[in-house]
């Protein structure tokens, strides 16, 4: 085996050894037996609730301890097949293993990511909200696009999405749009989006061809989970129907089902027309607006524990410059990170983004 290739595959078995640590997985292996009793007891779904997020559980744990087991056993077999391609002096399996180690180099540092993810409400489902800001029509038009970037993500993963609302512009684009992200650390891994996103182009909607900068905001939530307790007394919330906009085509209701809710305390106003039925618009738009509600709960503790501190957040409001002209390039603010390609970061390519933010974000929690 060369020096170099058992270098790195010594320092990969280390980075994976201690991700392997900080995951404990004989922990991991004990709440995986002890779900899975739980599952195979005959009373299991006399309650489906309960029942649901056990499955849910176990199927999350397992999958977690297989990612990292496949991990391991891929990086054994590497050993073996770079040996035996040295000894046979096989070049075409030599570059096999070499690729292999940088593809495994790749997915241990996902792994390795995934761990910093810590958070109380990491593990859960993400609840996005994109709204169009400064820039007229661009703006709106660059709020679909950021919908679409972040839909296109999840279906690379293979993550279900459900769109709760979308409120179009006069011209193109959107307003507004609410859209649930559905996977393990969902909202771990998306919360580092949240801020202002800004855009700069040559306008598809101006006749003279000149460059404009427009801005769109990503707000991101937690599902709200029914240990949460949020409690919401019907007094303090007005409840609205309306018919469902949309551009047009079967997809828009012929009924009054679209339900928009507002809470009457705090101002606050959500609303969901993707359902068929008004009922199940309402229960929707009432997981938005508990999610909303134990942000703003988390905003206010963190008010408080700023108070004490010299400075506050150093969450900054802008986040990230997409630039299409004069060059090309997607740069974060925060994290320095950037890419030449912003055709493939808008059709969903954020991963190094994502990484890069919750690497930044857990270097600065540390600070």
């Amino acid at each position: 085996m060369s020096v170099e290739f058992e270098a790195e595959l010594k320092d990969l078995a280390g980075k994976l050894t201690q991700v392997e640590s900080v995951m404990d997985l004989e922990s991991l292996r004990a709440q995986i037996a002890d779900l899975e009793q739980q599952a195979s007891s005959p009373n299991l779904w006399d309650d489906p609730e309960a029942a649901q997020k056990v499955t849910s559980q176990l199927s999350h744990k397992q999958s977690e301890l297989r990612r990292v087991s496949d991990l391991r056993q891929r990086l054994d077999d590497l050993g073996v097949l770079y040996e035996l391609a040295e000894a046979e002096g096989d070049a075409a399996s030599r570059t096999e293993a070499e690729n292999e180690l940088t593809g495994l180099a790749k997915d241990v540092d996902a792994l390795e990511v995934r761990t910093l993810l810590s958070g109380e409400y990491d593990e859960r489902n993400a609840v996005v909200t994109i709204r169009s800001e400064a820039g007229g029509v661009d703006a709106a038009d660059w709020a679909e696009m950021l919908m679409r970037m972040y839909l296109r993500w999840a279906e690379r993963h293979g993550y279900p999405t459900d769109v709760y609302d979308i409120s179009y512009a006069e011209e193109a684009g959107i307003k507004s749009a609410t859209f649930k992200v559905s996977a393990s650390y969902a909202y771990g891994t998306l919360s580092v989006e949240q801020g202002t996103h800004r855009l700069v182009r040559i306008s598809p909607f101006d006749n003279q061809s000149r460059r404009q900068t427009s801005f769109a905001h990503v707000e991101v939530l937690p599902e709200v989970e029914e240990v949460d307790h949020v409690d919401i007394p019907e007094k303090d919330i007005r409840v609205d129907v309306y018919r469902s906009s949309g551009p047009g085509g079967q997809s828009v209701n012929t009924t009054d089902s679209a339900v928009r809710i507002t809470h009457l305390p705090t101002g606050v106003v959500v609303s969901c027309q993707n359902e068929k039925s008004q009922l199940q618009n309402k229960a929707a738009a009432l997981k938005v607006l508990q999610a909303k509600l134990l942000q703003r709960k988390k905003e206010e503790e963190r008010a408080e524990m700023n108070a004490l501190k010299d400075g506050g957040s150093s969450w900054g409001n802008q986040m990230r410059s997409y630039v299409l002209h004069p060059y090309q390039m997607v740069k974060d603010l925060r994290t320095d990170f950037e890419v030449g390609n912003p055709s493939s970061v808008l059709d969903g390519d954020i991963d190094g983004f994502l990484e890069a933010g919750i690497r930044w974000r857990k270097q600065t929690t540390a600070a």
